[in-house]
């Protein structure tokens, strides 16, 4: 195989796992965990059903990724939004909206998502939740903390806490309240991030989430839909 073939093949399998978790982040806010399949997923990116198992061992492992791809990419575009700031405590509101913002704008998509991080697996390993790891880690560093190893956990444990507790059925937090505790407990401004009644940079919940999903066409290359069949 020529080296450009190999990159061409490469850019395909690439662009045909983008899709399946674009299709799973979309099928499951619209549908829910159980009411999914990886057919439907299959069929919504335009993949060969086989195909999924190749990159993921079930449906579990593929929405966690997914999720957990929205997820960094939503912290990582709130994150960097203009203006840009290394002030730290701006950061931190920035990272605790954007997850909170998550929870407000797509219950059910983090709903499922919480669930599934409670079954036997646990946290899947994937390139998206260690990305997402990252962003949190460097936030906590850049707010101040000494100890990144112990403070990382923390945040990461109280942002599960809020959103699991957002997103319960019937009974679920209001925004401000938890928003409140989280900012109370790392010393930040209330106006800063985004408060819960101002608009969000962009419009909040968008239905087109193609910008967090590098699934366009590249140049020379053929659309991945028409040859992974």
């Amino acid at each position: 195989m020529s080296p450009r073939s190999a990159s061409v093949n490469e850019e395909l399998r690439r662009r045909s796992r983008e899709r399946l978790l674009q299709a799973a982040v979309e099928l499951v806010s619209e549908r829910g965990y159980e009411a999914t399949t990886l057919g439907d997923i299959a069929d919504r990116a335009g993949s060969a059903r086989g195909l999924v198992s190749y990159y993921f061992p079930g449906k579990r492992q593929l929405v966690q990724s997914a999720v957990h791809r929205l997820m960094h990419r939503t912290l990582e575009e709130a994150l960097e939004r203009e203006p840009r700031t290394e002030d730290g405590r701006e950061r931190m509101a920035r990272a605790i909206d954007a997850i909170l913002g998550l929870a407000r704008d797509r219950p059910v998509l983090m709903r499922q998502h919480m669930a599934g991080l409670l079954q036997a697996e646990g946290f899947v390993r994937c390139p998206e939740q260690r990305r997402l790891a990252e962003l949190l880690r460097d936030t906590v560093a850049r707010h101040g903390s000494c100890d990144v190893d112990t403070d990382y956990p923390v945040l990461r444990s109280l942002l599960m806490g809020s959103v699991y507790a957002m997103v319960l059925p019937d009974v679920g937090m209001p925004l401000p309240p938890v928003r409140a505790e989280l900012f109370t407990r790392y010393r930040l401004g209330w106006g800063q991030g985004v408060p819960p009644d101002a608009a969000a940079p962009g419009g909040t919940c968008e239905t087109d989430l193609s910008r967090f999903f590098a699934t366009g066409s590249s140049a020379g290359i053929q659309p991945a839909g028409d040859q992974s069949k």
